[in-house]
């Protein structure tokens, strides 16, 4: 090739690379912006009606924009579903509505239980341990009967019947979980553990009048356990009627063979002298 088109050659393509780099520099293209890191709240899972003691599944997560998170919205944390949990809805949320702040009252909330209460009930918190308390499984907004359970001495009654269950209460709404709670100290995923990991020590209950005399004579006499009833609660003002008692006898017939010949007993007092008179 002669060198004067070799020289040609070299500058045309030398030109065109310095005219492409000139063509991008003046018409820059567009970069793609990197997807927005989405945030994550809590709404309301199906329609809530106001006054409901929001459970964990009263509620779930969605995912938006920064930009278009409201103001005052619970975000999908650990803290956030604590602060959820057991906090009674001010008003109606339609399924899927965003729940802000300020539309439930939190249990550490001033005049808290007072709002829960029904017109004419009462506040009443009775003492659970990981037995009598459903091993932790309870929640505000749940209903439980009341079981008491009580013995006999030997004197009192044969072996078969020395020990004795029956429900005092049944269908009655928990409205606390926890002293603390009731008195308004954070609950935080962090301080108290998850709701699955914790057993309540105390748990109140919402209940008449009536009730409430029946529930602070029951602990006296014995132990109270409290069992969790299904998701259909009973309807306002439709209490079930208490179970009969059950004795010892009834759940082990062993019981009734302890003492074949059991025998009545009855003591008299005669003057300065007493003895004891046996029908056979």
């Amino acid at each position: 090739m002669p060198l004067r088109l070799l020289v040609a050659f070299i500058l045309l393509a030398a030109s065109s690379g310095l005219g492409l780099i000139a063509y991008k520099a003046l018409n820059p293209q567009p970069v793609n912006a990197a997807a927005p890191t989405m945030v994550r709240i809590f709404v309301a899972r199906a329609p809530t009606p106001a006054g409901t003691l929001l459970k964990q599944e009263d509620m779930r997560e969605r995912a938006v924009a920064p930009g278009e998170v409201p103001r005052g919205a619970v975000l999908a944390t650990e803290d956030g579903r604590a602060e959820l949990q057991g906090a009674m809805a001010r008003r109606f949320f339609g399924a899927g509505e965003i729940i802000l702040a300020d539309d439930v009252l939190r249990p550490r909330d001033r005049g808290f239980l007072a709002a829960v209460l029904r017109p004419g009930l009462r506040a009443v918190a009775i003492g659970v341990d990981a037995n009598t308390g459903a091993a932790g499984l309870i929640f505000p907004g749940d209903f439980v009967d009341v079981i008491l359970t009580q013995s006999f001495g030997a004197q009192e009654a044969s072996a078969g019947r020395r020990m004795a269950a029956e429900t005092v209460l049944a269908g009655v709404r928990v409205i606390a979980v926890d002293q603390q709670i009731t008195q308004g100290a954070p609950v935080s995923a962090a301080a108290t553990g998850t709701p699955s990991s914790r057993v309540a020590r105390t748990v109140t209950l919402e209940v008449t009048p009536e009730q409430a005399e029946r529930l602070a004579l029951a602990e006296r006499l014995g132990r109270l356990t409290l069992a969790l009833r299904a998701i259909d609660a009973p309807a306002e003002g439709e209490e079930p009627r208490p179970t009969t008692t059950v004795f010892g006898a009834d759940v082990s017939p062993a019981l009734n063979r302890s003492e074949p010949n059991a025998a009545h007993r009855m003591r008299v007092i005669q003057g300065s002298t007493s003895g004891e008179v046996v029908f056979r």
